[in-house]
C-alpha cells in the first residue's frame, strides 16, 4: 500500500466541534474531583502548582501545535517525531500513547459506573460499566462528525458548569450575597503555605497529570475541512482558556472552602459541591455529580478517539497490524476502534477480579508515558523547526523563544521525572512507566525490520 492510496479518514468537523473538543479535552475529572486532593495536599500554594504546571503544559502545546500546523498531512500525533526524528520515535510516541489512552478510558469506564451506580444501586456496577463502553463504542462507530457532535455537548455542559461556578463564588466573594470569606482562608489555616514550599512541587506534578489530552486538538483538527488554521486556533484556546478556568476556579474553591477541609477520597464530596453548598446553592452535590459524569463521559469518548486514531496512523506505517487501516464506509477506523474497546474491556474485567493488583499496576505502569512522550514530541519540534530554517521557511504559527524554550521545556520535563525518582509516592509509577518504554523500545527491534509502508519520513522536506 503506498502512500497516495491508502485510506484516509474524512475531513468533516468544524471549528467548533475543533475549539469544543480542545476545550473539553482537559477539563475533567481532574479539575472536577483530583484538584481537592491537590489543595489538601500543599494548601492555598496549591494556586502556584497549577500556575506551574499549566506554564509547561502551555509550551508543550506550543511545541505540538506549531508541527500541526507545519505538517498538516502528519494527522496524527505520532507522526510528528516520526517526521522530526524518525520512525523509532513515531513508533515509540505512538504505542505510548495508545497505551496511556486506552487505560485512561478504562479508567474513566469505571468511575463513571460508579456514579451511575449510585443512583442506580441495583444495576451491577459491570453492567454499568460494560454498557458505558459500548454505548461510546457506537457513537465513534457511527462517524466522526457524530462523534465531534457529541464531545461538542458533552464539553459545553463542563463549561457552562464552570462559567456558572465562577459568576456565582465571584459574587459571593464580592459580598453581594451571603457572608463573604473575602481572601482569608489563603492566610488562615497555617498560612498560604501551610505544607511547606516542598509540596508546591509535590503538587505540580499531580497536576501536571490532570492537563493530559491537551494535544487532542490538533488530533481532531486533522478531520477538520482546513487543518492548519484549526490547529493553530485551537490550540490558542486550549493554552489560554484552559488555564483561564483552572486557575480561576481553583482560586474561588480556595478563597470559599477552607484549604484543610475534607476533600479527597471516595466518600468525601467534590470540592466545587463543597464550594456551592457554602454559597447556599441547593442540591449542590446532585449538581456536581451530573456536571462530573458529564465530564467522564466526555473524556471517555475522546479516549476512543485518540487511541483509533493513533493505531490507524500506526497501522498505515507498518507498525501495528495491518488489518486495522481498513475504514468503514463512513470513513471510521472502526477495527482500530475495536481494539482500543478490548483493552478496555479487559482492564475493566481485571478491575473486577483484581482491583488491588492487575487494574493497579496498568495505572501505575502509564502514569509518567505522558512526560515520555511529550518529551519526545518536543524533541521533534526542534528538528523540524531546525530542516524549515534550512529550507529558508519561518512558520506563521511557532514556538516562543526557539530554541531556548524548546529546550527548557525538555529540561523541565526530565526534571519532573527526576522529582518521580526520588520522591517515594511516585518512583515505583515511574519505574513501571519506564518498563513500558523499554518494551516499547523492545518491540521496535522487532518490527523495524518490516518495511514501511507509507514512505520515509525521516529527513523528508517539511511542506
Amino acid at each position: 500500500m503506498n502512500r497516495n492510496s491508502a485510506p484516509q479518514l474524512r475531513n468533516s468537523l468544524t471549528n467548533r466541534h475543533v475549539t469544543m473538543i480542545a476545550l473539553g479535552g482537559v477539563i475533567g475529572a481532574g479539575l472536577f474531583v483530583s484538584s481537592g486532593a491537590v489543595l489538601n495536599a500543599v494548601g492555598p500554594a496549591a494556586l502556584i502548582s497549577y500556575i506551574v504546571s499549566g506554564v509547561l503544559v502551555t509550551l508543550i502545546m506550543r511545541a505540538v501545535g506549531e508541527m500541526a500546523v507545519v505538517l498538516p498531512e502528519a494527522r496524527s500525533i505520532e507522526n510528528y517525531p516520526r517526521f522530526g526524528l524518525g520512525r523509532w520515535a513515531g513508533f515509540s510516541v505512538g504505542w505510548m500513547y495508545w497505551y496511556f489512552w486506552v487505560i485512561v478510558a478504562a479508567v474513566e469506564a469505571v468511575a463513571g459506573a460508579g456514579i451511575i451506580s449510585g443512583f442506580f444501586p441495583s444495576v451491577p456496577n459491570w453492567a454499568v460499566c460494560l454498557g458505558l463502553i459500548v454505548a461510546m463504542t457506537v457513537l465513534n462507530l457511527i462517524s466522526v462528525r457524530v462523534y465531534a457532535e457529541t464531545e461538542f455537548w458533552l464539553a459545553s455542559i463542563k463549561i457552562v458548569a464552570i462559567v456558572f461556578f465562577l459568576v456565582v463564588g465571584g459574587l459571593f466573594l464580592l459580598g453581594l450575597f451571603g457572608h463573604s470569606p473575602g481572601t482569608t482562608h489563603l492566610t488562615e489555616h497555617g498560612g498560604f503555605f501551610p505544607k511547606g514550599s516542598g509540596a508546591v512541587v509535590v503538587g505540580s506534578v499531580t497536576v501536571l497529570f490532570s492537563f493530559a489530552g491537551a494535544e487532542i486538538a490538533t488530533i481532531a483538527a486533522a478531520e477538520s475541512k482546513d487543518p492548519a488554521k484549526y490547529a493553530a486556533r485551537a490550540t490558542r484556546q486550549v493554552m489560554y482558556r484552559i488555564l483561564f478556568f483552572y486557575l480561576l476556579s481553583v482560586s474561588v474553591i480556595v478563597c470559599v472552602v477552607p484549604w484543610n477541609t475534607p476533600m479527597s477520597g471516595s466518600e468525601v464530596r467534590s470540592p466545587f459541591a463543597l464550594t456551592l453548598s457554602a454559597v447556599g446553592i441547593p442540591y449542590a452535590d446532585v449538581i456536581m455529580e451530573v456536571v462530573v459524569l458529564t465530564a467522564v463521559l466526555s473524556s471517555l469518548n475522546s479516549c476512543l478517539y485518540l487511541t483509533s486514531r493513533v493505531l490507524f496512523s500506526l497501522s498505515k506505517h507498518g507498525d501495528a497490524p495491518k488489518f486495522l487501516v481498513r475504514l468503514n464506509s463512513r470513513k471510521v477506523p472502526a477495527r482500530a476502534i475495536f481494539a482500543a474497546t478490548v483493552v478496555s474491556y479487559l482492564s475493566v474485567i481485571a478491575n473486577y477480579f483484581f482491583p488491588e493488583q492487575v487494574f493497579l499496576f496498568l495505572i501505575n505502569s502509564s502514569g509518567a508515558v505522558c512526560l515520555i512522550y511529550y518529551f519526545l514530541l518536543v524533541l521533534a519540534e526542534v528538528s523540524v523547526r531546525r530542516r524549515l530554517a534550512a529550507q529558508g521557511i519561518t512558520p506563521g504559527f511557532r514556538m516562543w523563544g526557539f530554541p531556548w524554550l524548546s529546550y527548557l521545556t525538555m529540561a523541565w520535563i526530565v526534571g519532573v521525572l527526576a522529582f518521580m525518582a526520588v520522591y517515594p509516592a511516585t518512583r515505583w509509577q515511574l519505574m513501571l512507566s519506564a518498563l513500558s518504554f523499554a518494551i516499547v523500545l523492545g518491540a521496535y527491534r522487532i518490527v523495524r525490520r518490516r518495511p514501511v509502508t507509507s514512505g520515509k519520513t525521516r529527513g523528508k522536506k517539511v511542506p
